[in-house]
């Protein structure tokens, strides 16, 4: 739209649009939620897209262009629930579009839905599912945020995956609490309790995580959106992605110690979203959604030492094992910046369109377009970012910071985190919003060190059966909204040597020993064979 704002508010703005053309605006703290307007000109035929589009980052093609009619593919899908995919039915996937005729470049008069089904299909058949091979560790957690239950007016639960049998085995609704747009999760030490953000609200869920059971509710600020915890301490940090900071509390959530500011006085909020922190507990960065910045704050001298401009709409951090450097994944514009995290500086802008041409549509390589999630592997060989346009993972190869790998994903591709691979290596899981199944990746199936082979590896449905444990009966959506992605136990640097002997019994030794596993795999890639 023609204009942006510079922070949260409740309201609205009245704006005159005075261009015949399609406009088109998103929420900055929930960028999924999209708007259209057409100015249309009554004295033309069609309505008006315009002769060009301008994106938010600057880029600017003619409404014929294929980016332009990707877009409004994105647009249909994500605004209506009845074109979303579900693995409940059998029959093709449909989206649907208007069956209206436009006006584009040159003034070219032709119908929508013609254009949009030519490009991009009509009845497209689902991947299969289908169970990997090889078992995971544990479980892992997926937060369906958009699974309606009988007993909530907000949607949303946190559904759990036996990752030895791949049966979901628990829905955790919270109906005492109205649970409110569940969006992303961690767990504490002992791996016992799911601390569980809600994004559209002000509050932070902690449950049993064996039970389900209902512990405490903490109002910890407006749209607390990703949450982890400190190796050395267990409390939790949790960014406030409607306000300006870092919420921490103390352990196991007993209460608000403090909120870390993510901006210098006198700037404009920071509204962090996907932070991520480093298993020395020295390193916290921020995405700054709003700010387009990356701030690194140093936990042990408790003060901001790094702020990186990173584009339009940073939402994402991943990290390597020791924290030397992070990866901030930004949402308009497509790119992950590579960043010195000890000296705050820019070393490379990784961009995930490079292999495709936004007129024709030709795309020679692998891409990515408006990426979320985005982890580094806990051996750090490589980095998983699941990209919402594209509906691709994408994966980098740490050691090169170079694109490598396109695999291809579920309508809404949004959350990305790792667990442990039963004998060895990690599985990435990967869930979609507006889609109700879970990847299963493999980045690196021989554990080589060269994420080039990295493959799909199992695809499972995130929805309820007889047996599965539930505190709430499901009313619409069922396994809808993938978002937040929380494999138990954690087993990044830091945090799995940190487990209880229980759960390290289930690792290997490479995997209780990350960064150990990393220098030796290090030395198989400085090898001619590579």
């Amino acid at each position: 739209m023609p204009f942006d704002e510079i922070t949260a508010y409740a309201g609205g703005a009245i704006v005159q649009l005075e261009d015949p053309g399609l406009y088109v605006f998103a929420c900055k703290l929930h960028p999924f939620m999209l708007g259209a307007v057409i100015a249309d000109d009554p004295s033309t035929t069609g309505l008006d897209l315009g002769e060009e589009i301008t994106l938010i980052n600057g880029i600017t093609v003619p409404t014929s262009s294929d980016l332009a009619t990707r877009l409004l593919k994105i647009f249909f899908t994500f605004t209506a629930p009845s074109n979303w995919q579900d693995y409940t039915l059998t029959n093709p996937w449909h989206v649907s579009y208007p069956n209206v005729d436009v006006r584009i470049t040159n003034g070219t008069v032709v119908n929508l839905k013609d254009v949009l089904e030519g490009r991009y299909g009509k009845n497209l058949t689902l991947d299969q599912l289908n169970n990997p091979s090889i078992s995971g560790v544990g479980e892992v957690w997926i937060d369906t945020q958009f699974e309606k239950t009988a007993s909530k007016t907000k949607p949303g639960t946190a559904t759990a995956v036996n990752t030895t049998t791949w049966e979901v085995t628990k829905k955790v609704a919270l109906p005492e609490i109205n649970m409110n747009n569940p969006h992303n999760m961690w767990t504490d030490r002992d791996q016992n309790l799911i601390y569980q953000t809600q994004w559209f609200d002000n509050k932070t869920a902690i449950f049993n995580r064996t039970t389900g059971e209902l512990i405490k509710n903490v109002d910890v600020g407006d749209d607390p959106s990703h949450v982890m915890t400190s190796t050395t301490t267990d409390e939790l940090y949790i960014a406030l992605h409607g306000e300006q900071g870092v919420a921490v509390l103390s352990p196991k959530g007993e209460s608000l110690k403090k909120v870390i500011s993510m901006q210098f006085p006198g700037q404009d909020p920071a509204h962090p979203h996907g932070h991520w922190m480093d298993g020395g507990d020295r390193y916290l960065v921020t995405p700054d959604e709003f700010a387009g910045t990356s701030t690194i704050y140093d936990m042990k001298q408790n003060k901001i030492i790094g702020k990186v401009k990173i584009g339009s709409s940073p939402i994402a951090v991943g990290m390597i094992p020791d924290g030397s450097k992070s990866y901030v994944a930004d949402f308009f514009d497509s790119t992950i910046s590579v960043i010195d995290t000890a000296n705050g500086s820019l070393l490379k802008k990784i961009n995930l369109l490079e292999n495709y041409d936004p007129i024709s549509g030709n795309i020679s390589g692998p891409i990515g377009f408006l990426p979320i999630q985005t982890p580094v592997s806990p051996d750090g060989q490589y980095m998983v970012t699941a990209n919402t346009g594209s509906g691709t993972i994408t994966i980098v190869d740490t050691e090169t910071d170079e694109l490598v790998k396109s695999l291809p994903c579920s309508a809404g591709c949004h959350g990305v985190n790792f667990g442990a691979k039963k004998g060895g290596g990690y599985y990435a899981y990967v869930s979609s919003s507006f889609s109700n199944d879970m990847i299963v990746v493999d980045g690196d199936p021989n554990n080589d060190g060269d994420p080039s082979d990295a493959m799909i590896v199992g695809r499972v449905a995130l929805i309820a059966s007889p047996e599965t444990q539930m505190d709430d009966t499901i009313a619409g959506l069922a396994g809808t909204g993938g978002q937040g992605v929380l494999p138990v136990p954690i087993i990044y640097n830091g945090w799995v040597q940190n487990l209880p002997d229980a759960w390290k019994g289930g690792l290997t030794e490479e995997q209780r020993n990350p960064i150990i596993a990393t220098t030796t795999t290090t030395k198989i890639l400085a090898s001619p064979s590579r």
